[in-house]
Order: C-alpha cells, then structure tokens, then sequence
C-alpha cells in the first residue's frame, strides 16, 4: 500500500503580501456594482465597496435588513447561553461592530456562513438592520468551518456541520470529495459526521485520533464518496456498540473511571504502538472489529486504567 502522504506546513511569505493601504481603493467592477444596486433594492444600503488587503477581492460593506438574514442551511444548532451572552453585552454596551460575512443568494435573501449567533442576538434586541460584509462569490458561503469565527466549534458540532455542507454539496455541485478539502478541513470530520447523525451520543473524541491518521479524501464524486463513508460509520457504530458492552462490564468489575471508554479504545487501536505505520480505514476498523472481539475485561486491573489516565480525554456522554 502507497504510504500515506504527510501534510507539509505552509511556508510563511519571504515579504509582504497582498495590497497597500491606498490599493483597497478603487473603482469596482460592474458585478460589484450590480451588487451594490441590488442590495438597495431589497431595502439596505450599500456603504462602502472595496478590495480586502490579502487576495484583493471585493467587499461591499452593507447594512442590511436583519429579517433578510438567514444562516446557511448546513450550519450546527443555535447555542442558546452563547445568544445570551452576546445580547447581554451587546445591551450593556449599546453598540454594534462586528459585521457579519454574508453572501446574496436572492432577491431580499442574504446567507451569513458566521453570523448566526450575531443575528440572532441582534434579533432578541429588537435590532432592525445588521452591518454585513456582502462577498460577490456565491461559493463563499461554503467556507463555514474556514470563516466561523463566533463561537468555538466542539467535536460534534464541526462533524455534524461538514456531513451537512457535504450532503448540500453534493445536490449542487457533485464534484470530487478531495476538491472540497477547504470546506470540509479534515477527512475525519465527514466519517465522525455521520456517526453523529446515528447515534447523538457517539463519543467521537475517542475514536478521532485514529482516524487522523487512516482517514483520506476520496476522488469519488460526493454522492459516491458518502455513501462509501456511510460503510465506514456503520463499521464504526458497531465497534462502538462492543465499546460500550465492555465499558459496563468493566464499570461492573468496579472500574469506574471518565477515561474508561477513551481507554478500551485506545486499546483497540490498531497503530497504538506503531508510530510510522500507515492503514486504510477500512483496514483499520476490520482490525479494531477483531480486536474488540477477543477483549478480555478479566485482564484489565485499576493500574492499567490509571498508567493511560494522563495521555486520555474524558469521555463524551459517560
């Protein structure tokens, strides 16, 4: 099997890059131009179009309508304590200054790929307009693990988030897996998305370093690269199901312990003890299945449970 390929890190720029001060200024091109009429049309007002200092790309600077607003379709639930929190300060203060990112997707239709906690805050303080920066390229909104900057995502969320953008994706533009690598960050985030969606409960955070390092984009179509994932979940689910029969049998010996189910699986992790070994996926959960099958409880003592402690992760939902 081909090793896998190592993710070199971005060489940071010899000198500066991207635009002048001065060069953000301009006059914008017809599109942008369009777009600025259109956004009078739906009752905002367009302020200010200029070109972002990194890529040069325009920008309008809007205020639009709030009930115009909407999240994209294949974003993680609102969280309410953080809505609260931002309405709180935003009352506190009585200032606004953080525009959201939005893209045009209709007449009097505007998606913001991070700014649904901001909208709805605003919402609660009976706000009737929000500052939004308005991108031109439609595509942008895709972006929403890349630009979401108001809240830190946890594991089930960034999971659920990317089988979502990937399903939506897929009825769009049915394209390759790999060339959505951007919008999706990790490989993981797609297989872990779809356990999620079978089971609310799934501890992901126990089974995410492994697949870190087995789970690859695929070249095949997203329909295609999905339903192949969705063999991956399944194999996984039913790891996790012995998982969880052999966490009870230990919480019955007495092992009581957050780590315990971080731990089981440790144990079945088929590169535990191997640094520079590579596996599929599928390799790796056929050899996890296996493994999980000739665990023996009777072998494992509170020492055991303690040695791992240090270098594991509280379990999800134990």
């Amino acid at each position: 099997m081909a090793a896998r390929k190592t993710r070199r890190p971005r060489k940071r720029p010899a000198g500066p890059v991207g635009l002048t001060a001065p060069e953000t200024q301009g006059t914008p091109p017809d599109s942008v131009e369009q777009l600025c009429r259109d956004i009078e049309k739906d009752g905002g007002a367009a302020l200010a179009a200029y070109r972002e200092p990194l890529g040069g790309r325009w920008v309008v600077l809007a205020s639009l309508p709030l009930e115009q607003v909407e999240p994209t379709p294949y974003q993680r639930g609102l969280s309410e304590g953080h809505v609260r929190r931002l309405t709180d300060v935003i009352s506190r203060t009585g200032l606004y200054l953080d525009p959201v990112i939005a893209v045009r997707v209709g007449p009097g239709k505007y998606q913001t790929p991070n700014g649904f906690h901001r909208s709805e805050a605003m919402r609660q303080q009976g706000a009737r307009a929000i500052t939004a920066l308005v991108v031109p390229q439609p595509q942008v909104a895709r972006l929403i693990l890349a630009l979401n900057v108001e809240k830190a995502h946890n594991l089930r969320e960034k999971a659920v988030e990317v089988i979502r953008l990937a399903r939506h994706l897929a009825a769009l533009s049915p394209a390759p897996e790999r060339d959505y690598a951007l919008e999706f960050e990790e490989p993981a985030f797609l297989t872990l998305g779809l356990c999620y969606e079978q089971n609310g409960r799934f501890a992901g955070g126990a089974y995410h370093p492994l697949l870190r390092r087995v789970d690859e984009f695929l070249d095949e179509k997203l329909p295609r690269a999905i339903a192949r994932r969705e063999t991956y979940a399944r194999g996984l689910l039913q790891v996790d199901a012995r998982v969880t029969d052999l966490v009870r049998q230990l919480k019955a010996k007495g092992l009581v312990n957050p780590y315990l189910r971080s731990f089981v699986v440790a144990r079945l992790n088929p590169l535990r003890f191997r640094k520079g070994a590579t596996l599929s996926i599928e390799e790796a959960i056929e050899k996890m299945t296996t493994a999980a099958g000739k665990f023996n409880v009777d072998k494992i003592t509170a020492a055991d449970l303690a040695r791992s402690a240090a270098a594991a992760v509280p379990d999800e939902g134990e």
